[in-house]
This record gives structure tokens, C-alpha cells and sequence, in this order.
């Protein structure tokens, strides 16, 4: 009988040293989709603060957000020692099953949330 076959008894009680199953966590959209959902929701965000609220590092968000540039879904403007985003809504999607399809429906989406919410992105 192949390994792969074999029948567990699933009424059985499972046995007293067995570790508890971890719940892995994950997020319906990538850090880069989160990271551009805190720049839809304010666009005046620090890059420090962007990672603070997707729970990733200061660096990572530096490189998510120059990918987003890259990419041409945001664009950056320095105002004295700031810098504030502006998203670009007929950018299409990367990914080949959705690259028909604008970004302007998810910034409506991300805009209809607000900062204050960005605590939970990573909750």
C-alpha cells in the first residue's frame, strides 16, 4: 500500500505529547498590496510608518515602495524634508489573471478605510 494511502484513525484521541496545531497566518494581499493601501490611505505616511503598520521592516518597506514606483503604480514628491506618494490609478495589475484590470478599484477599496485602521492590516 502506498504511504500516501494509509488511513488515520480519526476517531481516535490524539496522544497527550502531541504539539497543538499552529494556526499559520497570512494575508489575502502581499505586503506590496498592503504597503500600497497605507500610501492610498495617507499619502503623507513616513516609510517608517508604513512599515509599522504592514509589520515589516523599515528596508523592506523602502524596497516595496521603490518597486511601486518602479512599476509606475506611485509616484514620490519631496516637500521640504517629507516625502508624499500619489497613486496612479490606471496602472494594471502585475499578475498575468488580472493584468486586464486597472488599480483604480482597489484604491477605492483601500480609500474607503482609513489610518486609524491600519493598526489591524497585520492582525
Amino acid at each position: 500500500m502506498c504511504p500516501l494511502s494509509v488511513r488515520a484513525d480519526l476517531s481516535a484521541e490524539p496522544p497527550e505529547t502531541a504539539e497543538p496545531a499552529r494556526e499559520r497566518p497570512w494575508s489575502m494581499l502581499s505586503n506590496h498590496g498592503l504597503v500600497f493601501v497605507v500610501i492610498a490611505r495617507d499619502p503623507h505616511a513616513r516609510v517608517r510608518d508604513i512599515a509599522d503598520r504592514v509589520g515589516i521592516t523599515e528596508r523592506a518597506a523602502h524596497r516595496i515602495v521603490a518597486d511601486l514606483c518602479t512599476e509606475g503604480f506611485i509616484s514620490r514628491t519631496r516637500v521640504g524634508r517629507r516625502t508624499v506618494y500619489e497613486i496612479h490609478p490606471d496602472q494594471h495589475f502585475r499578475h498575468p489573471a488580472l493584468r486586464s484590470q486597472v488599480i483604480g478599484p482597489l484604491l477605492q477599496i483601500a480609500r474607503a478605510g482609513d489610518a486609524s485602521q491600519d493598526a489591524q492590516l497585520t492582525r
